[in-house]
């Protein structure tokens, strides 16, 4: 019994690859004589990448800080400071996303918004910040009166 040989499908590609393989030969040899393009430098007074990142903000940056600002500094800062990402989030909202600089805010809003969870800012439980932390700190960055109450409401 005979073998029943089956038509070769490889062909076509083995010509493409050869063909490929030549151009590349070719193409090499006819650029081999044009010497590389000379870098262009920098003239020396502009600083090569992004600017620095401002230096993070702790509380031992700032060491005559009230007890608001201290526990803004422990509990908010990683993301409400110059480097953080909801400082980021808030440019786009906000003509000033630093809330350390607003003049917009209340004490209530701040209570609010961190008990609750605003945009991308998730909620702040009592566990991390408990009812009086973040009171002292919604004072600090208040413009207006010490938050009220709901007693004192009524």
């Amino acid at each position: 019994m005979t073998p029943v040989r089956t038509p070769r499908r490889r062909r076509p590609f083995a010509l493409a690859t050869v063909g490929a393989l030549a151009l590349a030969a070719a193409f090499a040899a006819a650029h081999a004589d044009t010497p590389a393009p000379a870098p262009a430098s920098a003239p020396a007074s502009e600083p090569k990448g992004p600017p620095p990142l401002p230096a993070p903000l702790t509380v031992s940056s700032r060491p005559d800080a009230g007890p608001g600002e201290r526990l803004f500094l422990e509990k908010c800062a990683m993301c409400h400071g110059p480097n953080g990402m909801g400082t980021g989030l808030l440019a786009r909202r906000s003509d000033e996303p630093l809330l350390e600089k607003r003049t917009d805010l209340t004490a209530d809003f701040v209570i609010q918004a961190a008990r609750m969870g605003i945009g991308n800012m998730p909620a702040i439980p009592r566990g991390e910040a408990s009812d009086a932390q973040l009171a002292a700190i919604a004072h600090y960055l208040a413009h207006d009166a010490a938050p009220t109450s709901r007693k004192a409401r009524r």
